[in-house]
């Protein structure tokens, strides 16, 4: 099969690297270039451990080809730190104790950082919708819908 070069930032980093057509992105940030947050869940789309930011925007990267990235700006857990509320979310997470296992915390939490970058101001409606492809089993959803309330609230 024929190798597609294909070039993307990564997390602020610039990427370039061979893909087959039909390679995964989750399988490429994962077992290629060592990127861990993205998890491995349903291969579905479904749980949304998979989720990474594509030009701003949360896309499963389970159901993405690696070649859609060719010159895209991704970021996953790993390089979100920069971004405005990823680190607030993190914090109000943690004093919540909205995760047990934290295997969903990466995809929510990326979740959680698109919506508040681009409204600030969220109804509870707007949280939930924004996390409802984020699958937890262990803590259910109240302690993540009322830290990212707080983050947006600012307390």
């Amino acid at each position: 099969m024929k190798t597609h070069r294909i070039n993307f930032t990564l997390n602020g980093e610039k990427v370039s690297i061979e893909v087959e057509p039909s390679d995964v992105l989750l399988d490429t940030l994962r077992g290629r270039l060592g990127i861990k947050s993205p998890k491995v869940g349903c291969d579905r789309g479904d749980c949304g451990t998979c989720t990474v930011l594509m030009n701003g925007r949360t896309i499963r990267s389970c159901l993405a080809l690696a070649v859609e990235a060719d010159g895209a700006d991704l970021v996953t857990l790993e390089g979100a730190n920069t971004r405005k509320w990823t680190q607030k979310l993190q914090v109000k997470f943690h004093e919540k104790n909205s995760f047990q296992c934290g295997f969903c915390a990466p995809g929510v939490i990326l979740s959680a950082t698109e919506l508040l970058e681009k409204n600030s101001k969220p109804t509870i409606h707007d949280i939930k919708e924004a996390v409802a492809g984020n699958l937890c089993r262990c803590t259910g959803y109240e302690p993540i819908i009322e830290a990212i309330a707080e983050t947006a609230k600012g307390k």
